[in-house]
């Protein structure tokens, strides 16, 4: 179905793929995986045909259907709409069905039932009807039916992403290419993308570091290695992935453990040899006995060609044998400076309310209380009010009603679900030395930690992957010195490593948090209260549990809101 050979991709004078080859096999699920920044979306986008190899063949014998990051909506048409053009053809043929069966009812020649029955089976062979149930299916398990009239311009980030992956679906490809296909989705969502995939009768290559995602969809992992721009493949999903990876790991180890030791070894003989035919060289009177001399004299240069054999010996291993100590791959640092205290209320909600427009209000008479040093979790279905909130909260809009205070000495940290707030023309560099007195080399050195190096720290913020602005909004929150973070959906686009490292990072600030985000095993471990959109306003609940007990109670809550836990 795809095979890919010595497939290379350089920009300026940065490779970024080399020499990459694989084959994905029809319905085989694929894993794709690798650091930040290290070519995934660049890989995607060729085997799409989106961008082309400097070098290297794609052969693909299937129709393929791709799910950028970031995907573009046409915002000027309907939900519907948009879904309803990525199976033209597929409409086309049913409706020139329709249109002949009407002719048919009026008139029934010879000519016409046979054009009917060429339309139909043109229309059978595109799916028929099931197109029709598949559509109904797609749009309830991402929770898109009751939005066919809503214009796109008013969607949420995540419903967006739900969108997008709605219309690719629909068109059921032979081969999926799906690149971070979770950002931004709601559990229910999440869950029911997990099943779709399992059952999905074509193949799929996987973007993601939701690690327990892949567990659930992928039969095998590519790495995509960000040293040598090659791709190894591993069999199993992500956790037999990171078993065999432990595996291979420590056999290196022990490999180069082992020839360090034959090293010291040999190094030892060599030098002893020398010693040795150094003494026997000048060290020994012989009485000017000839014989004596000359019987010295070979010893010694017998000596000296076992040393030499040992040192070739050495070189060798040093050179064409030699084994590589494993690397360590470098990790984010992360970690919050000291900061002013600010006031014990950092954010009042006081009978606040938001509406777009005329349209309906997300939630109103919200009275809410965030304290110092709180964790909270900001959980509900997309399109709830979760944004929209944080940006109340941090002043990018008014309250419709009421009044969202912040507290005195509180500073404010955002990082938008979108990455919106970064400057697409600004450099790294350039923004971190905005906000903080630091001289070039400073801030190439705060940069450094994470994990922009060397020319990149001028590379333009709109050139950069999705996982690199990620890391950049986590070094400008850092550098911002914040004592009340707002993070909506902020692990979406970094690596599993560096979720792991943000996570860590985040249990050892010593301000107050309000994350918006889905990802359940967080929340259990990090939040110290949740607040939830229900009942058209907004409420807080100690735990997960607490929260499902009252949607449950509650027959008249909305049914999104269920899924959501």
């Amino acid at each position: 179905m795809l095979q890919l050979t010595n497939i290379t991709k350089t920009y300026a004078a940065q490779t970024i793929l080399a020499d990459v080859s694989f084959v994905v096999n029809a319905c085989e699920r694929v894993g794709l995986i690798g650091a930040n920044g290290c070519g995934k979306t660049t890989l995607l986008r060729i085997i799409a045909g989106d961008e082309q190899p400097d070098r290297g063949v794609v052969s693909v014998r299937a129709s393929v259907g791709y799910l950028p990051q970031g995907i573009a909506l046409d915002d000027a048409r309907t939900v519907g709409a948009y879904i309803r053009a990525g199976i033209a053809e597929y409409d086309a043929a049913r409706h020139r069905v329709e249109t002949l069966a009407a002719q048919m009812a009026q008139s029934s020649s010879e000519e016409l039932i046979a054009e009917y029955g060429d339309a139909c089976a043109r229309f059978d062979a595109r799916g028929g009807y099931a197109v029709e149930r598949r559509i109904e299916e797609i749009l309830a398990g991402l929770q898109l039916g009751a939005s066919r009239d809503m214009p796109i311009s008013q969607l949420s980030g995540g419903q967006r992403t739900r969108v997008g992956l709605a219309r690719l679906l629909i068109a059921q490809p032979d081969l999926l290419l799906l690149d971070e296909p979770t950002n931004h989705l709601d559990i229910a969502a999440l869950e029911w993308l997990e099943k779709f995939l399992r059952e999905y009768r074509g193949a799929a290559i996987i973007v993601s570091h939701d690690w327990a995602f892949l567990d659930a969809t992928v039969a095998r992992i590519l790495e995509l290695d960000d040293q040598t721009h090659r791709v190894t493949e591993y069999a199993g999903n992500y956790s037999a992935y990171v078993e065999a990876k432990a595996r291979e790991r420590e056999k290196q180890f022990q490999a180069w453990q082992d020839q360090q030791d034959e090293i010291a070894h040999l190094s030892n003989a060599a030098r002893h040899l020398r010693g040795i035919a150094k003494f026997r060289k000048g060290g020994k009177a012989d009485g000017g006995d000839k014989f004596a001399r000359g019987f010295f004299a070979n010893r010694g240069m017998e000596t000296i060609r076992r040393a030499k054999q040992i040192e070739r010996r050495i070189e060798h291993l040093l050179t064409d044998a030699r084994v590589d100590k494993p690397a360590r791959s470098w990790q984010m640092k992360l970690e919050f400076g000291a900061m002013p205290r600010g006031g014990q209320i950092v954010v009042a909600l006081e009978d606040a309310g938001f509406a777009f427009g005329a349209g309906e209000y997300l939630f109103r008479h919200a009275n809410l209380t965030l304290q110092h040093g709180e964790r909270i979790a900001l959980i509900g279905p997309n399109g709830s009010g979760k944004t929209t909130l944080l940006r109340v909260i941090a002043g990018e809009l008014a309250p419709t009603e009421g009044s969202a205070r912040v507290g005195a000495n509180v500073r404010i940290g955002y990082i938008a679900q979108e990455q919106e707030t970064l400057d697409a023309n600004a450099t790294p560099l350039a923004l971190i030395r905005a906000l903080a007195p630091l001289d070039e080399t400073q801030a190439r050195h705060f940069l450094h930690f994470f994990l922009f190096e060397g020319d990149q720290v001028f590379t333009r913020v709109g050139a950069l992957s999705f996982g690199e602005r990620a890391r950049l909004l986590l070094a400008w929150l850092v550098i911002g010195g914040a004592n009340c973070l707002l993070l909506d959906e902020p692990i979406n686009h970094l690596d599993i490593p560096s979720r792991a490292r943000f996570q860590t990072a985040l249990d050892a600030f010593p301000g107050t948090i309000l994350i918006a985000t889905h990802d359940r095993a967080f929340i259990d471990q990090f939040a110290t209260g949740i607040w939830s959109p229900v009942e058209g306003t907004l409420k807080r609940f100690v735990d997960r549990g607490e929260l499902s007990a009252r949607v449950i109670a509650r027959s008249d809550l909305r049914d999104e809101a269920i899924s959501e836990l």
